[in-house]
């Protein structure tokens, strides 16, 4: 097959991931303001889809992480290889959003590329010190970092704008902390653009290193005006088209965020990413945003932890990036098999995305088949009013306990 046209494949099929990181993501980044009543929803997606866009354009250290420090010096990187890390990352991807899995588009792409050459180099082909560095450890502490912050945040917000009852009362006052709302349309903002900052890069760095592969660039060094525009589109059509499945979900989620913690919750997600994004960290939006939402829900008073739904979640993001090497290992053996091998791999990888696309289609959007991983987040932690009410459930059963039990002994 001519090697330009793989290079074209490669480069429609990492622009089709771009794609599907837009609506796989951003929708979990509007999460919190449509919520609590910040933005409708139709102006949360269109803000958030013109955000990515800019975002795309503010740099490019991560797309450096995938083009110069993702792949030992000295590995003759090709375009198959970067074909089938790519196909798995898309599988996975696709698999996880219909599902409504807890997953990362960004580490589902690490781990397809890193199974795709390790199964054509071996553990010898992968740069496990930068991965470590870059990835690895940003993803344990990113999340903590940002739920830190919101946590203190969130203390800060409640104890400036806190009222006694006779207060308020005495003087016909409110907490004020409905104001916070107009915040979130700024800070919900600088959300989808760290987003678009971050994750667009990872598709121009994938590209980038194909044009390398291909000699079409001399190093990975530089990322080409084509290459930023393109990403940069993708990722904000993705948005705005596949938005609404998630999104369609939050009418009544969230429930117990309140427009303070919203506002905590955002600024703390949009400024941890951007600062990774400074340095090269290749971060999780959906992690980052979920350490958030659950920093803010310990920061309200009677905040408690439901360590359980923690452990799902946990599990879910750390099975992402091995489940997606071992998709991409298993798409770079079908390449490996020569041309026949890369149509087949192509061939089963659109076969999928159409067939999840239109089940998606006919089945009716509920908590069953598609849920934000925010949204999960966000049940991490019972509110006071959540253990109240948990409390008073348990008296009435109790009480009709004691009643059953009284008939029981009269008999």
């Amino acid at each position: 097959m001519d090697p330009l046209l793989i290079v074209a494949l490669v480069v429609a099929i990492a622009l089709f991931f771009d794609f599907t990181n837009g609506f796989h993501d951003t929708a979990n980044a509007m999460a919190t303001p449509i919520a609590t009543g910040a933005m409708k929803p139709k102006v949360a997606v269109a803000v958030a889809a013109l955000m990515n866009l800019i975002g795309a354009f503010l740099s490019t250290t991560v797309a450096k992480t995938i083009s110069v420090d993702m792949i030992n010096p000295g590995i003759n990187i090709t375009a198959q290889l970067v074909f089938a890390g790519l196909t798995g990352a898309i599988l996975w991807n696709l698999t996880t959003w219909f599902l409504g899995l807890p997953s990362s588009s960004s580490h589902a792409l690490f781990g397809g590329l890193i199974g795709s050459t390790m199964a054509y180099f071996g553990a010898a082909g992968v740069n496990f010190a930068k991965m470590v560095e870059k990835v690895f450890i940003p993803a344990l502490f990113a999340p903590l970092v940002a739920g830190l912050v919101a946590f203190i945040a969130t203390k800060v917000a409640y104890i400036i704008t806190a009222r006694s009852q006779a207060e308020r009362k005495a003087k016909d006052i409110s907490t004020g902390r409905n104001r916070f709302k107009v915040g979130q349309v700024f800070s919900s903002s600088l959300v989808a653009l760290s987003h678009g900052t971050n994750d667009a890069q990872k598709t121009m760095g994938v590209i980038t290193l194909v044009l390398v592969s291909a000699q079409l660039q001399e190093s990975g060094d530089h990322v080409q005006l084509w290459v930023v525009v393109s990403a940069a589109v993708a990722i904000a059509l993705g948005t705005y088209a596949g938005g609404w499945r998630i999104i369609k979900t939050l009418g009544t989620g969230l429930s117990e965020i309140r427009p303070p913690q919203g506002f905590a919750a955002e600024v703390s997600t949009g400024v941890t990413i951007l600062a990774s994004s400074k340095f090269g960290f290749a971060l999780s939006t959906t992690q980052v945003a979920s350490g958030s939402v659950i920093g803010v829900g310990l920061g309200r008073k009677g905040g408690v932890v439901r360590w359980n739904k923690a452990g799902q979640i946990f599990v879910g993001w750390l099975l992402t990036l091995p489940a997606a090497a071992l998709v991409g290992a298993l798409s770079a053996y079908l390449t490996m098999q020569g041309d026949w091998g890369l149509i087949i791999d192509g061939l089963l990888t659109a076969a999928v995305a159409a067939a999840i696309f239109t089940i998606s289609r006919r089945n009716k959007i509920n908590s069953t088949n598609v849920l934000s991983e925010v949204e999960n987040a966000s049940e991490i932690v019972l509110s006071a009013r959540q253990l109240r009410a948990q409390a008073k459930l348990k008296r009435k059963a109790d009480a009709k306990a004691r009643k059953h039990a009284k008939k029981g002994k009269k008999k």
